[in-house]
């Protein structure tokens, strides 16, 4: 199994290339895949990769999945109408689940990421870091947003994926969603 400082420096090797090479149809989209048990490891570890892509040159930006999904949830037209809905009924995971799945997969995700990424579009040494996939579970994957984004990342992006790499391109998110092989970035780790 490889460690996670080796994934980065592999990875970070990869985005170097794949800004040389500039291919037409290349996006910028690379996965750093890590075993779900290691999740606190990579938020530990954030800080000081951050630091050293800024000592690279990079201008670090991230994207918390975590706080963009609270900030969506806490802000949706219909949290009254939840809130009650779970006071008569606390169990219901299901309906819950739902409701909440719709309020994040309708765009409104998928629209700040677009969104941060046109802020950074221009800036040639711009790098964004995704943070807190996990923060997705139960409501959606990345792999339907990052499908939904394509040909709007135009600066390298990494998502920092809790997951098992299951082939090239296949990735199992969490470790116990389907594989899927939906994805058009580069994988490294896993």
């Amino acid at each position: 199994m490889s460690s996670l400082k080796a994934d980065f420096n592999e990875l970070m090797e990869r985005i170097k290339q794949g800004r040389e090479f500039g291919h037409a149809s290349f996006e910028p989209i690379f996965y750093l895949v890590f075993p779900p048990h290691q999740i606190l490891n990579v938020k530990r570890e954030t800080p000081a990769w951050m630091h050293r892509l800024r000592n690279e040159g990079w201008e670090v930006e991230t994207f918390s999945i975590a706080e963009h999904v609270a900030d969506i949830i806490e802000k949706a037209p219909l949290r009254k109408i939840w809130l009650a809905a779970d006071q008569k009924a606390p169990l219901a995971w299901d309906k819950t689940n739902a409701s909440l799945a719709n309020a994040i997969s309708n765009g409104a995700l998928q629209a700040r990421i677009e969104a941060k990424l046109a802020e950074l579009d221009g800036k040639p040494k711009a790098i964004l870091l995704v943070t807190d996939l996990e923060a997705l579970h139960p409501y959606t994957r990345i792999g339907v947003i990052e499908g939904k984004l394509q040909g709007k990342f135009h600066v390298p992006t990494v998502f920092f994926y809790p997951g098992v790499r299951t082939g090239k391109t296949r990735l199992k998110f969490l470790g116990f969603y389907p594989d899927d092989g939906n994805y058009r970035s580069v994988h490294v780790g896993g």
